[in-house]
């Protein structure tokens, strides 16, 4: 049977036959399918037969992909380990700068297949990576790891890892910020319909509505600032967090422990440490990174899903490649492809802080290691999530396209009902009477309701009023009573007052990193 068909056998009479028949072509379909993972394939080829997250192998950019690599992770380990040395040497012990030395010139010099192999042996990452350190490094074999435990090194590479992974979220997120501010000033004083409970409300403009969503991200580069500076370095603990092996390595002073840990933690780019841990630092810790996170998920929901609802409108439009596809069957289609990549996306990274939540709720005492596989899913997770929202949000805020006409003709069709109180008053002031006034336009209102309603014809409304001989004091004042700007209120001043105030300040450290353009492949 060929790898690509397979035979399909007449089914006999009997059930007996029928049986012998089924069971033949189970067999065959069985073989087909051993046949892929055993017949001789090119490595493009065997790509393509296992599964690759598409958070790496389709959207993730690769400085991120990268912050989450094995590599990335390993000699970062591998620095930790001369980090300590180094200051164990500093203090006294017998290690040696020709050992740290060696170290130092193999840091990057790793044999993943012997880590692997070691690995399977040894059933332990660590040690299989001391081991693997130690051959490149026979020198400095004696003195890799010393005193240290395995959460010395694992725990503090996350920590690092984490931080990073900010590092590399907040200039994206500041240009999301930029691109939407420069948005927002352009419209601050194009109104458009207001919606609350998606039905037209009391007009605003274009530029003050995108001020509620930077609003909303201004909040989330404070608290992704917050998370990455609150974190910590776990510095050098040991077993159970209580440093009783580097106690016994200083042979009991406790000031040179002290020392060692500041020393450490130092050289890891951290200003400070926890000081009190079990053999992990407090899970807790992760919580506070993924919520975060999280929120920023909620926060790119809303605003994907207002411009998803804007573009069934025709009123706004993400960016639209010349010759992309909106619909395999529906050529005029133009769908917001990459506002619901967001929305969707942006679903994952919500749900993925109740991992960090129920695992933090079960560490027993000083630890228990069912963090650990959680841990290396949840947390690659979210910041590769984030990341492909971020880049994805660049892209549309740097593309947006407003339809100033659609806008206008959506705004004639609700306006002169929203103009109803200021006609009222316009003709109090000319002399007439509230109240009959009032009934006058109830009157026109609903015969103007029922032909857009039940008719399906546009608002005539306002042709309803010129035609009526009672509002002749005010017909010369209709055009300036209905003129849109005078219902926007101070939506331009409040953007200018809050791109002014909030925004421009929060984007000051992130200056000199405004200039990256995002162009997708997908």
């Amino acid at each position: 049977m060929s790898s690509s068909s397979c035979t399909i056998k007449r089914l006999g009479s009997t059930e007996e036959e029928k049986e012998e028949e089924d069971s033949s072509w189970r067999v065959e379909l069985h073989a087909e399918s051993l046949h892929l993972f055993t017949a001789p394939m090119s490595v493009a080829e065997d790509e393509f037969i296992k599964y690759r997250s598409p958070l790496v192998s389709r959207y993730a950019s690769k400085e991120m992909a990268f912050n989450f690599s094995e590599r990335k992770k390993f000699i970062t380990w591998r620095k930790l380990w001369i980090y300590l040395a180094k200051a164990e040497m500093i203090l006294g012990l017998p290690i040696t700068e020709a050992q740290v030395s060696e170290m130092e010139n193999h840091v990057e010099d790793i044999d993943f297949a012997m880590a692997a192999e070691e690995e399977r042996k040894l059933r332990h990452d660590i040690m299989a990576h001391v081991h693997t350190f130690a051959y490149c490094c026979p020198t400095a074999a004696p003195i890799i790891h010393l005193g240290a435990t395995s959460c010395d090194v694992g725990d503090n590479t996350d920590l690092i890892i984490l931080r990073d992974g900010f590092n590399i979220l907040l200039p994206k997120l500041a240009r999301v910020i930029d691109r939407l501010a420069k948005f927002s000033e352009k419209y601050a004083d194009l109104p458009t319909l207001g919606f609350t409970h998606y039905q037209p409300a009391q007009l605003t403009t274009v530029g003050k509505r995108a001020c509620l969503w930077l609003q909303d991200l201004v909040m989330d580069v404070r608290n992704l600032e917050r998370a990455r500076d609150d974190l910590r370095f776990r510095g050098v603990k040991g077993t159970t967090g209580t440093q009783a092996s580097f106690l016994q390595l200083f042979e009991g002073d406790h000031d040179k422990v002290e020392k060692l840990e500041r020393m450490v933690t130092e050289m890891a780019g951290f200003k400070s440490s926890y000081l009190v841990t079990g053999q992990t630092y407090s899970r807790k810790v992760d919580i506070d990174c993924l919520t975060v996170l999280a929120s920023l998920g909620a926060t790119v929901h809303k605003i994907c899903t207002d411009i998803r609802l804007l573009a069934n409108l025709k009123e706004i439009e993400e960016p639209f490649e010349k010759e992309q596809i909106g619909s395999s069957a529906m050529p005029y289609k133009r769908n917001p492809m990459r506002a619901e990549r967001c929305c969707s996306l942006a679903r994952h990274l919500m749900t993925l802080v109740s991992n960090p939540l129920q695992t933090a709720s079960v560490q027993w005492l000083e630890r228990t290691l069912d963090d650990s596989a959680n841990r290396r899913i949840s947390l690659p997770e979210s910041f590769l999530t984030a990341d492909i929202i971020l880049s994805t949000l660049q892209n549309i805020t740097e593309g947006l396209v407003v339809y100033p006409k659609v806008i206008e003709r959506h705004i004639r069709q609700e306006l002169p009902f929203m103009a109803t109180e200021n006609i009222i008053m316009g003709m109090v002031k000319a002399g007439g009477n509230r109240q009959d006034c009032h009934e006058k336009i109830r009157v026109l209102s609903q015969q103007a309701a029922a032909v857009v309603k039940q008719e399906g014809g546009d608002n005539d409304f306002l042709a309803r009023v010129q035609a009526d001989p009672y509002f002749t004091p005010i017909l010369n004042q209709l055009d300036a009573i209905l003129d849109p700007k005078t219902f926007i209120g101070r939506a331009p001043q409040q953007v200018a007052r809050f791109l002014s105030e909030e925004v421009t300040p929060v984007l000051v450290p992130y200056k000199s990193k405004m200039d990256v353009k995002i162009e997708l492949d997908l």
